[in-house]
């Protein structure tokens, strides 16, 4: 089975964006990046069911995009599936494009498989999906906000 799991924005701002998110729909803090080989800076929320992270990335390259470094929008989608070769099967058999992969990195990745859709839409697949439950309260540090401020 298949399921949408991840939704990641670009933004130069991933801390006002993530805060508006919360403020409108009511998405629980999951962590900050504050820094990592692909994202300048990072903030990921849940509802529950779906992990979003907003993210400012560094370059090009580690956007995965011609443009990336300096793209604000929906930048990729991520689906959670426990049949990884079914996906690689049916991906090859379409004009998707395979961009990357986790296997052999050495940072700890949530995506499995990267690709590029038909419409340049960058998709991650993961078979060990993405966090979902906030930390419990115990567990988040003394200076974690339940909701982030605009800057």
């Amino acid at each position: 089975m298949v399921r949408l799991r991840h939704i990641a924005i670009a933004t130069k701002d991933p801390e006002k964006t993530a805060a508006f998110y919360q403020k409108v729909f009511g998405l629980k803090f999951l962590k900050r990046v504050s820094s990592s080989p692909r994202v300048k800076s990072g903030v990921f929320l849940t509802d529950g069911h779906t992990n979003f992270a907003f993210l400012d990335y560094p370059s090009d390259e580690a956007a995965d995009m011609k443009g990336g470094a300096n793209f604000e929008g929906l930048h990729h989608l991520g689906f959670h599936t426990d049949n990884l070769a079914e996906i690689n099967a049916q991906v090859s058999s379409t004009e998707a494009e395979k961009i990357g992969s986790s296997e052999g990195l050495t940072y700890a990745f949530d995506f499995d498989e990267k690709f590029r859709g038909p419409n340049g839409v960058i998709i991650d697949v993961s078979t060990k999906g993405w966090d979902l439950a906030p930390p419990a309260a115990s567990a988040a540090p003394a200076s974690e906000e339940k909701t982030l401020k605009k800057s």
